[in-house]
């Protein structure tokens, strides 16, 4: 019996289907990053400077009330960042935990507000704590605008308003958590790489992981934890970590 050659359609159905069924097949790696992950590209951590952020009282430069005080130090504050971000490039961590898409049914967690994980290479990334490139007034949380160069005092949204880094600051509810506890509570496979689980709700997670689900922990310097049984703990920085990381996952590669 001959068959009819498939039409244009249906043959980018059947590739849907595949792509489908591999993607099911994959094993689901949760990965949860903290600035850590950045830090071996450049990018300055909360937690290397004694409460300070760049010199900065983080309360004066990542709090709604910093913003009513000064919005001008805190435009200024953000806009540093964003022009620090931009001349960044991802690490090695960052593009091995892109290549893992290969083996595995990847999404990335970050709490990290830059981008490069997406410049890594990795095509699911949940951004907890907002985008450096995206800004949004003060008014409106939901209308959000890609932004490269500076945000001004005076420049305003659609609805009249200041406009703001989309940023999540101390003090303001984090939207994606529920979305990333869903995530997460879907893994098989939980790595948590270069945060000190110190910071709510983002540190509340690694609670959620199934029973059974392989976990491990990356850090160059392990943060305390309640329960460490069954965790894989690698005392590294992260690009040494994701290193080892993928040799333990893909042995056979």
């Amino acid at each position: 019996m001959l068959l009819a050659p498939l039409s244009a359609g249906e043959g980018l159905g059947v590739r849907l289907i595949i792509h489908n069924f591999v993607l099911m097949a994959k094993q689901k790696l949760v990965i949860l990053t903290g600035a850590g992950i950045s830090a071996e590209s450049g990018l300055k951590t909360f937690r290397d400077s004694d409460g300070l952020w760049m010199g900065y009282n983080v309360y004066d430069v990542a709090t709604p009330g910093g913003f009513k005080k000064d919005p001008q130090l805190v435009l200024d504050f953000y806009n540093q960042r964003r022009r620090e971000v931009a001349a960044a490039l991802p690490n090695a961590a960052h593009h091995g935990l892109a290549a893992l898409e290969k083996q595995f049914d990847v999404t990335v967690i970050t709490q990290n507000i830059d981008d490069l994980h997406e410049r890594g290479g990795s095509t699911n990334v949940l951004h907890l704590h907002g985008e450096i490139f995206k800004m949004r007034s003060l008014d409106d949380e939901d209308t959000i605008f890609d932004i490269r160069g500076d945000i001004k005092l005076g420049d305003k949204g659609p609805d009249g308003t200041q406009l703001r880094p989309h940023i999540v600051w101390f003090e303001e509810p984090v939207p994606m958590i529920a979305k990333a506890a869903a995530i997460v509570a879907g893994a098989d496979i939980f790595v948590v790489i270069g945060t000190s689980l110190q910071v709510y709700p983002a540190a509340g997670l690694i609670d959620l992981v199934k029973q059974g689900t392989a976990l491990f922990v990356i850090d160059r310097q392990l943060p305390p934890m309640r329960n460490t049984a069954g965790m894989k703990l690698i005392e590294k920085p992260a690009t040494e970590g994701v290193a080892e990381l993928t040799s333990l996952l893909t042995p056979d590669s």
